[in-house]
């Protein structure tokens, strides 16, 4: 899949939802380049610029400037609230759904080159909970309302499907990726649910870290934008103590040897290692850290590469991390790790 990419076939490092700029300022090369979609109807991604759509080209362009692959976070179905399912049965919500979901793979046909897309994080795993652990053709959505896909299922099962053949018929060049959810509550499930959705008809899965520095949840009291009640949340770089890196490349294996296709980590934080929590934009973790000197590790376990991202506007990011993503990943990129 790298070599389709067009990328060597090593294991690959991205950033996301970072400025060119702030890229370009360090002189760091990703392999990967990502930025979400978000919203349905007004004020929605294909407004953003003009004509619509039209966002999804600067996004490759700036890509391309770097050398990077873009990728596409597709987050619409957040757009009633995160965990809100409504939307799935109000037919104008749906209409202008799929609409969007077209228009993204028009205009990654018109890019012509290989993009990456990440379907709806966190989606299927509120829409597991609503199946009680089932199965998702349980749970009703329309689907068939739209012409791409009116021969498929009003359900859950129906969306991945209408998802993937959306994409297949309008930008053969675009690789599709389901992420699995990492909630605890799913963890001896997901597996079951993703195979009964049909992500293993895609091509490569999103291995989700956390979407936010592991400080900003340890912080007592929590801030607003970090209000989780797990603990602890700082993985032990040793691997002994719960939770560790180990124990979280052992769930990402399951996932490989389930679904058969490459991992993809994605919005990995990018906070710096420290003995105290943090504060806003320079909150504590240890991935950037551990991933990056792990790369084996990774890679014996389904891996093709991971994208580092802020998944929230006061996490830690390139520019506050005091060089800590240029430093690893160039030391990396000295002496990469090959894909089998």
């Amino acid at each position: 899949m790298a070599v389709k990419l067009g990328k060597p076939s090593r294991f690959l490092v991205g950033l996301g939802t970072t400025e060119l700029a702030d890229i370009q300022k360090q002189a760091i090369t990703p392999d990967i380049y990502d930025q979400y979609l978000v919203g349905v109807g007004d004020g929605s991604w294909p407004t953003w610029n003009s004509p619509s759509g039209a966002y999804v080209q600067i996004v490759a362009k700036n890509a391309d400037t770097m050398g990077a692959v873009p990728m596409f976070t597709l987050y619409q179905m957040a757009s009633n609230g995160d965990g809100n399912l409504t939307g799935l049965s109000n037919t104008t919500f749906m209409k202008n759904y799929w609409n969007n979901v077209r228009l993204l793979f028009q205009q990654l046909k018109t890019y012509g080159k290989p993009a990456l897309v990440n379907f709806e994080p966190d989606f299927w795993g509120y829409t597991q909970r609503a199946s009680n652990n089932a199965d998702p053709s349980t749970v009703f959505a329309l689907v068939n309302i739209d012409a791409d896909c009116s021969t498929l299922q009003n359900s859950v099962t129906g969306i991945a499907q209408c998802l993937m053949q959306i994409a297949r018929k309008y930008a053969p060049n675009a690789y599709v990726g389901f992420p699995p959810a990492l909630f605890g509550d799913l963890h001896t499930t997901a597996l079951s649910y993703m195979q009964k959705l049909g992500a293993d008809k895609a091509d490569f899965i999103v291995m989700q870290t956390l979407d936010r520095d592991a400080g900003c949840f340890e912080n007592t009291p929590q801030v607003s934008y970090c209000t989780r009640l797990d603990t602890p949340w700082y993985w032990d770089e040793a691997n002994i103590t719960s939770p560790n890196f180990k124990e979280h490349f052992a769930l990402a294996k399951t996932y490989y040897q389930g679904l058969q296709l490459p991992v993809l980590w994605w919005q990995t934080p990018l906070g710096v290692p420290s003995s105290q929590f943090g504060s806003a934009l320079k909150w504590r973790d240890n991935r950037v850290r551990y991933f990056l000197t792990h790369t084996s590790e990774m890679v014996a376990v389904g891996g093709i590469g991971a994208v580092f991202s802020p998944g929230e506007v006061n996490q830690t990011n390139i520019n506050t991390d005091g060089g800590q993503f240029k430093t690893y990943s160039s030391s990396y990129l000295a002496k990469p790790t090959a894909l089998p």
